[in-house]
């Protein structure tokens, strides 16, 4: 099975050992994503709501630079430093996916890198 590194300057860069995702086959396993903005690789300004917009607007580019959208999407982890926010991925996440949802858990941590109050991974079949 072949494996490709997938990279898009339409996400932000990977800020250690890893690649944004990799492709193997017809699946594409996503990296997590924190609230950083592509061009200045600083964390999104605004509450929560605007970091968990930021996180999903990063995948959707890592999305598509793989060759699909977030329509694709089959698994999806949230992680959250604060659960209370969960009903705020409920509804942001509306807006992002439509019915078949993907897969999903969601995980409460003590934190995060850069002090993000969320990360997303995703596996996604194309």
């Amino acid at each position: 099975m072949s494996r490709e590194i997938i990279r898009t300057d339409q996400a932000p860069q990977a800020i250690g050992t890893y690649s944004q995702a990799v492709k193997c086959g017809t699946t594409v396993y996503l990296s997590g994503q924190i609230p950083l903005v592509p061009e200045t690789m600083e964390m999104v300004d605004g509450d929560v709501e605007k970091q968990i917009r930021r996180v999903f607007d990063n995948l959707q580019a890592v999305a598509r630079a793989a060759g699909g959208t977030l329509a694709d999407v089959a698994k999806l982890n949230v992680f959250l430093t604060d659960l209370s926010h969960f009903s705020v991925v409920n509804q942001v996440m509306a807006e992002y996916f439509s019915e078949p949802y993907p897969a999903r858990a969601a995980i409460g941590v003590a934190s995060l890198p850069k002090e993000a109050a969320v990360e997303m991974d995703a596996v996604m079949e194309l």
